[in-house]
């Protein structure tokens, strides 16, 4: 936390506020990039989101009240950034949540930087069947191992909501991939 507090002032001070911002984007560019990675689902859109991301970052550190974590913080903006670039893209494309979620996992399998194998991409599959909150959830503390606690301050929802959106997520995902 002291090391939090002290990167948090640098950031708000003019004489350090570049160096500062270099250590906060080594700290946290891979872990977000991540997890707006399994919101979004295409490289070049998560590069996208998070250079987005860090932009806002930048231009509002001054008015964090510090009342969570920096790191929820950053999440709860990646998250969000996320989202709307979603919901731009389902404005643009004129399709429905499904349709896009379904189109952007087909899609995983030509995406030079996705790694993963058949199974992966049934998981895939079987995660985009979700509702918006039960996949964010789901991926949170299946693929990030985000604490429910963590999680709570960034999405703004109980711990007890989150439990049962996971534990849903779940069964819907094992009903998915034990079908056929």
């Amino acid at each position: 936390m002291d090391n939090e507090l002290d990167l948090l002032n640098r950031l708000r001070t003019e004489e350090t506020k570049e160096q500062a911002f270099k250590e906060l984007l080594a700290l946290y560019k891979e872990r977000l990039y991540w997890h707006i990675r399994n919101i979004v689902k295409s490289h070049d859109d998560a590069d996208d989101v998070l250079q987005n991301t860090f932009i806002k970052v930048y231009r509002n550190i001054a008015g964090f009240k510090a009342e969570s974590k920096l790191y929820s913080w950053l999440y709860r903006i990646a998250t969000n950034e996320s989202l709307s670039h979603i919901n731009q893209n389902l404005k643009r494309g004129h399709l429905t949540t499904e349709e896009f979620q379904q189109q952007a996992v087909s899609n995983l399998k030509a995406d030079v930087y996705f790694e993963g194998d058949d199974i992966q991409l049934k998981l895939q599959k079987a995660i985009a069947t979700l509702p918006h909150k039960q996949q964010l959830v789901f991926n949170m503390k299946y693929f990030e191992d985000i604490k429910y606690r963590e999680m709570s301050e960034i999405l703004d929802t109980s711990e007890g909501a989150l439990k049962a959106s996971y534990h849903i997520a779940v069964k819907k995902i094992e009903d998915y991939l034990t079908k056929d």
